[in-house]
């Protein structure tokens, strides 16, 4: 089968690269990790996307996971539209942060109060402020293969040895930054029992995504979770859950309810607020009190609480909310993924596909994968090649073999049934 043409795409491409660094205003999207140029993308609907050739697409990037409801969903758009007629911005309190703060609190018993901001890596900052204020403490527990947006102290890496304070994984970010940060592998207890064993006296908080899902989908054990929930309390220290990705996606409590655990503190991302540029983070109500103006953490921001974002978020999350939205949301995705399954495994393929959810990933090993030290990186050639033919058969997954597929509300069973046909095909050929 033929590339498909993305003559208008490259062009534009190549113009983008005289105006933003390598193109793009984020670096996965410059497709490095995958074959041709990046798409440029033209518009979205349910869940199709037309890139600017002209060529239609079924989505499973959803933009990286918020748009449950598919693109241009009508409810969405229409609570846009009637917000945009009175006013984008206005650095001031609107009812519509009201009416979201209360949809949210009031169908969530994680948190007692909410701050909302403007992106999930806003909200980690925070987060991670509030902590430290809280708990009058400096250092931060994260996990290897653990993706908390582009805060500086969170762009670490380990270095050897089973403990390590994080070296920077980003220029720009001085050592003593990276100090603060101790990194340990997941799924590992007697690492997490060693870092406050030397640490723990200046341990101000634990952070693990809800389900790590920015480097493969890592599912923990339950087991594991509560461990951190234990450790953390007996240490007097905060566990921070950021739910960017599972927060809504999972279900209404996100991972927090799945494990049955109760963080300290959640981070949320643009699923809130329909895939507009938000975020929030949320606490027990004594914890929040530490936020200004009430206590002495300072976080402010003039597009907090946007209007249109809370409208299009009280939009989406009502269709959340509606009874059977989550199981049949599932259900569709589990009997995608077991079809799939069906096939590479008659066919012999060596393919794993971790689930949970709405969330899938594809994994080219026999093996299971609970820490990014279990990913095999030479897999990600194969991911390279199948990107590129599902891409010549009309199916769009985000650009790099690291990232997990979303299902929306609007994958119809055919949209799904189309989609199957493009992955079998595609997987005998990079699979032959």
């Amino acid at each position: 089968m033929n590339d498909i043409s993305r003559k208008r795409s490259s062009e534009l491409f190549e113009e983008a690269k005289t105006y933003f660094p390598g193109g793009v205003n984020s670096p996965v999207r410059a497709f490095k990790s995958v074959f041709g140029s990046p798409l440029f993308i033209e518009r979205g609907d349910g869940a199709y996307l037309w890139d600017a050739d002209g060529n239609k697409f079924i989505d499973f990037c959803c933009s990286w996971g918020p748009l449950i409801l598919g693109h241009n969903h009508p409810s969405v758009r229409e609570a846009v539209q009637e917000t945009l007629v009175k006013g984008m911005s206005f650095g001031a309190p609107t009812r519509l942060e009201n009416e979201l703060a209360s949809l949210i609190l009031s169908n969530n018993k994680k948190i007692g109060k909410i701050r909302f901001v403007s992106s999930g890596t806003e909200a980690v900052m925070s987060a991670l402020r509030l902590a430290r204020g809280f708990t009058g403490k400096n250092k931060i527990i994260k996990f290897e293969g653990c993706y908390h947006g582009h805060v500086d102290s969170m762009l670490v890496k380990a270095g050897s040895g089973l403990v390590t304070f994080g070296e920077t994984s980003s220029a720009g970010i001085p050592k003593a930054f990276a100090d603060e940060t101790i990194v340990v592998p997941l799924n590992d207890r007697h690492a997490v029992e060693s870092a406050f064993a030397t640490f723990g006296e200046d341990v101000a908080a634990v952070i693990i995504e809800g389900v790590p899902a920015n480097n493969g989908l890592l599912m923990q054990d339950v087991e594991y979770v509560h461990f951190l929930r234990e450790i953390t309390r007996k240490h007097q220290a905060l566990l921070i859950m950021d739910e960017v990705i599972t927060g809504f996606r999972l279900g209404f409590e996100g991972a927090s309810a799945y494990y049955d655990i109760e963080p300290d503190i959640v981070t949320y991302g643009k699923i809130i607020g329909g895939g507009m540029p938000v975020g929030a983070y949320g606490a027990s109500a004594e914890i929040m009190s530490n936020i200004s103006p009430d206590g002495a953490v300072y976080q402010a921001g003039t597009l907090s609480g946007n209007p249109v974002a809370m409208a299009a978020g009280i939009a989406q999350l009502s269709e959340l909310l509606k009874p059977g939205f989550y199981e049949e949301l599932e259900r569709k995705t589990q009997a995608f993924v077991q079809s799939i399954r069906d096939y590479c495994s008659a066919k012999s393929y060596q393919l794993r596909i971790f689930t949970l959810g709405s969330i899938f990933w594809f994994a080219f090993t026999d093996k299971d994968i609970k820490s990014a030290a279990d990913i095999d990186a030479q897999s990600m050639e194969i991911f390279k090649r199948l990107h590129r033919e599902l891409l010549n058969r009309g199916v769009y997954f985000g650009p790099s073999g690291y990232e997990v597929g979303f299902i929306s509300a609007a994958h119809s069973e055919a949209c799904l049934e189309q989609a199957k046909t493009a992955i079998f095909e595609s997987l005998d050929i990079v699979m032959a």
